[in-house]
């Protein structure tokens, strides 16, 4: 593959310049796929305020929620072909490692998450392993499918709690990960309840059709004891990584309640054990996903289970990509932003 490709560097001090760089051939076991879309999460805006600098250095590109297609196969490679539409899920596993070995690959205690421990999806190609590949079903679309990732991250959250069709959940937090376990939550047939602060995200969540409590305003804990018969929430979300969000997911859980540690706190909050005790609580712990809730991302995007148009709220081109941060930064609107690198429908 001897040619050019646009890719967005992250410099340092909140900027990216997009330069050309030669496309490698893929290696052995590894596919060459044409970006189409890539969407800004959270971890990539860490990135741009600086956050994670000793991690991902002064010349990377970053991105990891894709969408794109087979450009070339690597040696190898049998199952993958070319012009196939894929998404990635950026998790390079040791198998090695005593988490490999038990089953548990996606936290392997070596783990390169790609996109921030080697190069993304912010470039017109981008070269991966091809065990990372899922394959998208005809009609998908490509903007849509570029949700998949996060999408996927609410599904393993959702399937780490167990819930079950009928119980009430609480989502504590309603950004672009909150907002997608109400969804999910919602899917498999729960009675979920919102809380967001955001007046902006309180809106959209009640467009969505989701009840909606705003813990600023009204008493979340008493709203949640008269939706659910005084019992409480059968399984909470934290996603809001905020004290008070730690606050509520111990006061409106049910007795053997659930409570699901979704966010990521830059500090370590105070949890009030005493209800753990006292109502026997489980906390369960969420990080990234397994190949299934790719799968099941998949399958609910496809078949409508996530009103995808309402939670991309902008597209920018690779060019755009500093304006597309900024914008995102200081935007209290905004739920995904998308970048469109190359052609998907």
């Amino acid at each position: 593959m001897n040619t050019e490709v646009a890719a967005a560097f992250y410099r340092g001090n909140r900027s990216f310049a997009v330069e050309a760089r030669h496309a490698s051939e893929p290696g052995p076991g590894e596919v060459a796929v044409r970006i189409a879309y890539c969407g800004i999460c959270g971890t990539d805006m860490h990135v741009f305020h600086g956050n994670m600098d000793a991690r991902v250095g002064l010349n990377r590109v970053i991105g990891h929620e894709m969408s794109g297609t087979v450009a070339v196969v690597g040696e190898g490679v049998s199952d993958v072909a070319v012009g196939q539409k894929v998404v990635v899920r950026p998790l390079d596993h040791c198998d090695e490692c005593p988490s490999c070995a038990a089953g548990h690959r996606h936290i392997c205690h070596n783990l390169k998450f790609l996109g921030l421990d080697t190069d993304g999806a912010m470039q017109e190609i981008w070269n991966v392993p091809a065990h990372t590949l899922h394959a998208l079903p005809d009609g998908l679309r490509m903007d849509h499918a570029a949700l998949i990732e996060p999408v996927a991250v609410a599904c393993h959250d959702v399937r780490r709690s167990a819930l079950r069709p009928g119980e009430d959940a609480l989502v504590v937090g309603g950004g672009p990960i909150g907002i997608l376990c109400a969804m999910v939550a919602r899917e498999r047939g729960a009675k979920v309840v919102l809380s967001e602060v955001n007046p902006n995200r309180v809106e959209i969540a009640r467009k969505l059709g989701f009840d909606v409590v705003n813990p600023a305003e009204d008493d979340l804990p008493a709203l949640v004891n008269e939706r659910t018969g005084k019992k409480g929430a059968d399984v909470v979300f934290e996603v809001s990584g905020t004290q008070a969000g730690v606050d509520a997911m111990t006061a409106c859980a049910a007795t053997r309640g659930r409570i699901v540690m979704v966010a990521i706190h830059a500090r370590r909050p105070k949890i009030d054990l005493f209800k753990f005790f006292w109502r026997e609580l489980e906390l369960l712990g969420a990080r990234v996903y397994e190949p299934e809730d790719y799968e099941q991302a998949i399958a609910i995007i496809a078949g409508g289970g996530v009103d995808a148009d309402t939670v991309i709220t902008d597209v920018s081109p690779l060019s755009g990509i500093q304006s597309a941060f900024e914008a995102l930064d200081s935007s209290p609107t905004a739920l995904k932003s998308l970048i469109k690198i190359g052609d998907g429908e």
